[in-house]
């Protein structure tokens, strides 16, 4: 019983280091979930991981990544947005500030959330392809991307 008790906190530490590795490489898929609350985006997104429960983890990481960096096509009612950061080396150049925001437990967190009961999991070869729809609180991360220096405000000069 005590082997078993000492084995579970390095499994689960594994775990969240294979999540993060999968991660790292941001490979997902975003679409409009849906019209949402002003201020928020309403979007699904779909992660992937050799893990059922490592992809849905990093739903809500991947969510604020493509807000940020990809933006999204309209469909379902939606008007297609364009990500926040519309400097496409934003993401290099401020490689060390998005390093400690997207890591775990991250300044992230605060801007997303997971619609419960959202959750699909498809399995696809060796991995699966886990999708959840996700509230994003946009004009909240838009201000603090603005008062971190790495986008500009929407009223500042061309």
């Amino acid at each position: 019983m005590l082997v078993m008790a000492l084995c579970l906190p390095a499994s689960a530490g594994l775990r969240q280091k294979q999540a993060n590795k999968d991660t790292n490489r941001f490979r997902y898929e975003i679409e409009c979930a849906g019209n949402a609350i002003q201020g928020t985006y309403l979007v699904k997104v779909w992660s992937y991981s050799k893990k059922a429960s490592v992809a849905e983890n990093q739903c809500r990481k991947n969510a604020v990544h493509g807000v940020i960096f990809k933006g999204y096509g309209g469909g379902q009612g939606c008007v297609s947005q364009r990500p926040l950061a519309n400097n496409p080396g934003v993401e290099t150049q401020f490689g060390e500030y998005f390093d400690s925001f997207f890591a775990d437990g991250g300044e992230f967190q605060k801007y997303a959330s997971i619609m419960e009961g959202t959750t699909e999991t498809i399995k696809v070869g060796r991995e699966y392809k886990v999708g959840c729809v996700v509230s994003v609180r946009k004009d909240d991360l838009r201000k603090a991307l603005e008062a971190a220096g790495v986008i500009r405000g929407l009223n500042s000069g061309f």
